[in-house]
């Protein structure tokens, strides 16, 4: 078994030289973060004609946008039940269509770019894991179709074998816009496209310090310095010192994934033969899907924890006893990858993207980031560039996480706090 992530490890590795680049001089904006959000927001900035210089820790797509489940799905984190019940119909509503015009963007962008990523909509599965879940997915359809005018279709228990090769749950809801892609492929083909931009990529190259210089900023490395006019933040719950403005108003929660030995065509059809991406409605949930390779992806937040490789290994025990209890017909599966990621909460849940002292970002994607970050990494370029209605999240307060100085001491409780709600709702 591996612990690295499947996308990763089957994915093309990015062009070595990009570790030993020198930096140094003036660019007109420096991008930090070489997931989605920065390189999408990159590509879109060097085709305006900035000149533009991407700064990556590790390797393009190293962090989350490299470790998720390869599912871009309509909805807000928060539902959109919720969402309405918040801020009225009014303000949901353009929030909930842009997670839709997101995918579209995922589409247009593979295709402009040739980039061979397997990209397919088969639709998400959203699965009732009590029957009170269900009469809830009722009432999200009814307000999806009848005051969004967007289509989803209610699944009884009855007939839900045509969908999954389960009898654990109690119902689903599909919405047919959400896709499916090889993301290992995907943000390593959006780095060569931002290159072909023009764009430079700095890989093993965390900025250790920014500091405001006249109307810019510099920004030092372990290679060296560079000016720029604009900064952006794309880091998410990697964010770390010296954004601690930023770091303290997200929780790095981590994710953790499991994916099988190929199980074969026929095997797939009896587990999900509408190939559609899955998950259940619990709090902390799992999610699935097919890979192209025909393994078994199962994914969920099996602990709230830090993703290392002790508590990578933890969480794969527990997410193959959840498989296997959802899916008995894989007692038998061969474990062949696990491995974990970060995904970035703020505390309502909500993206929060905007500037503070000439300093611009965008996180809080709240495990939505595959489309949200690609759909933020384009509407920040824009907005860079000067207009504000392209970020639809810029009145959102992005408040502290209260007691976070940094290491995130409160996961345990959080996730006590969550396993309490998906016992009793």
């Amino acid at each position: 078994m591996k612990f690295t992530s499947y996308w990763l490890d089957t994915a093309p590795a990015g062009a070595a030289e990009r570790s030993t680049t020198v930096v140094e001089g003036r660019t007109d904006v420096a991008v930090i973060g070489g997931g989605l959000t920065g390189v999408v927001a990159a590509l879109h900035l060097a085709r305006r004609g900035a000149k533009v210089h991407l700064f990556e820790q590790h390797t393009v797509g190293f962090g989350a946008s490299g470790r998720n489940g390869g599912m871009a799905t309509t909805g807000m984190s928060i539902g959109i039940r919720a969402a309405v019940a918040k801020m009225g119909l009014d303000k949901a509503e353009p929030l909930y269509r842009s997670y839709g015009q997101a995918i579209d963007l995922i589409e247009k962008l593979v295709a402009d770019e040739g980039i061979d990523c397997d990209f397919a909509r088969p639709g998400k599965l959203n699965l009732a894991t009590k029957p009170a879940h269900y009469e809830g997915f009722a009432k999200t359809a009814e307000l999806l179709t009848t005051r969004l005018g967007v289509e989803a279709d209610l699944v009884p228990k009855a007939e839900l074998h045509r969908e999954i090769g389960s009898d654990v749950y109690h119902g689903a809801l599909i919405d047919s816009k959400s896709a499916s892609l090889h993301v290992g492929k995907y943000i390593r083909g959006l780095g060569e496209a931002a290159e072909r931009a023009g764009v430079t990529i700095h890989e093993n190259a965390p900025v250790l310090t920014l500091a405001k210089r006249g109307s810019g900023h510099e920004l030092t490395t372990p290679r060296g310095r560079i000016q720029a006019d604009q900064v952006l933040v794309a880091t998410g719950a990697y964010t770390r010192r010296p954004f601690r403005w930023h770091q303290v108003r997200i929780a790095p929660v981590g994710s953790f994934i499991i994916a099988t030995e190929p199980l074969g065509t026929s095997r797939c059809d009896e587990l999900l033969p509408t190939r559609r991406v899955a998950s259940d409605s619990k709090n902390i949930l799992n999610y699935f899907r097919i890979t192209p390779d025909n393994r078994l992806l199962f994914g969920g937040r099996a602990r709230f924890a830090m993703s290392n490789p002790e508590s990578d290994e933890k969480s794969g025990q527990i997410l193959r006893d959840a498989m296997v209890r959802i899916l008995p017909q894989l007692s038998d599966a061969r474990i062949d990858y696990c491995w974990g990621g970060l995904v970035d909460m703020s505390i309502d849940r909500m993206v929060h993207a905007g500037e503070r002292d000439g300093v611009y970002y965008s996180m809080g994607y709240a495990g939505h980031g595959v489309q949200m970050a690609t759909y933020m990494g384009r509407q920040m370029a824009e907005y860079m560039a000067g207009v504000p209605e392209a970020n639809i999240w810029r009145d959102f307060p992005f408040r502290r996480i209260p007691g976070h100085f940094g290491p995130p001491w409160f996961l345990p409780v959080a996730g006590a706090y969550y396993k309490l709600k998906d016992r009793v709702s």
